[in-house]
């Protein structure tokens, strides 16, 4: 499939341009890639490299997203496309989300097989996972226009670093989301992830006013995230913004990537979260890899 131009980006002088479609504003020079990896300069021109080549395809439970108060017990198509605009050192899947395109091996399928082999296997809905999804925004939205007009759900699993007007793009054609909500602390953001949590908050605001389904999941991370005062802060901005009855995952760490140094999460810790939670007025705590 030929590399389709991608939206959301700016000419600039010299044959440069500067994407525009999360706030790391990437600007490359003629062949270069931007963080994400995913978005090329040819020859003054932003194409994506990942459009129609999914590197996963699998047929998951939806709780496996995870959402759980989102038609339980229904299955869905999984996608992944290599890329991510985050850096986490933590990172389960970054031997695809921290490859270039054509470093994995992928399938060649248009929006429209993706629909296809989604009704084929008799799946209700479309989940765009493993990776960071908005990064191939441009093959997100169009499966996700076809899949709407054949009455098919379309699920993004996010850590929400995404600029307003490419998410307004995508908005009306997404039913349900889980956002990574990986800490409430700006400063760990930027350390272990590379990002601002202002944005992934904007991101959570906006899916809630266009009506879009939302679960949130917070990997606690021992002696990273896992300070109590934070974690209470966070459900109590979540309830005060007309979260509370969103479900909240609390997902325990193993060691993976380059955080092999630290031991797995405490289950008291977990539990502690979860009580924490309920008391600030979370109405749906749940624990993960437990």
């Amino acid at each position: 499939m030929a590399q389709p131009t991608a939206k959301y980006y700016h000419q600039l002088h010299d044959g440069k341009v500067q994407c525009q479609l999360c706030p790391h504003h990437c600007l490359l020079a003629n062949g270069k890639t931007g963080l994400c990896r995913s978005r090329r300069n040819s020859n003054g021109t932003l194409v994506s490299e990942v459009y129609g080549k999914p590197c996963s395809l699998a047929i998951d439970p939806i709780e496996k997203k995870p959402l759980y108060h989102f038609h339980p017990g229904t299955k869905c198509l999984s996608l992944a496309c290599t890329g991510c605009n985050f850096h986490c050192a933590n990172c389960q899947n970054h031997d695809i989300s921290q490859a270039a395109p054509w470093e994995v091996d992928f399938y060649d399928l248009s929006p429209q097989q993706v629909v296809d082999l989604c009704l084929q296997h008799q799946c209700p809905g479309i989940a765009y996972t493993y990776t960071e999804p908005l990064t191939y925004i441009e093959y997100v939205t169009d499966i996700a226009r076809l899949a709407h007009e054949k009455g098919l759900w379309n699920i993004l699993v996010t850590a929400g670093y995404v600029c307003r007007q490419p998410l307004n793009d995508l908005l009306p054609y997404l039913d349900a989301a889980n956002i990574d909500l990986k800490s409430f602390s700006s400063e760990i953001y930027q350390r272990i992830s590379g990002g601002q949590l202002s944005v992934v908050l904007n991101t959570i605001m906006a899916m809630r006013d266009a009506g879009v389904w939302i679960e949130l999941t917070n990997l606690i991370i021992p002696g990273i995230n896992d300070d109590m005062v934070m974690i209470r802060n966070m459900c109590q901005w979540l309830v005060a913004n007309g979260l509370a009855a969103a479900p909240l995952h609390f997902s325990r760490f193993f060691p993976r990537y380059k955080l092999l140094n630290l031991p797995p999460t405490p289950t008291s810790t977990l539990h502690n979260a979860q009580r924490i939670a309920l008391e600030a007025g979370m109405q749906h705590v749940y624990l993960g890899n437990i």
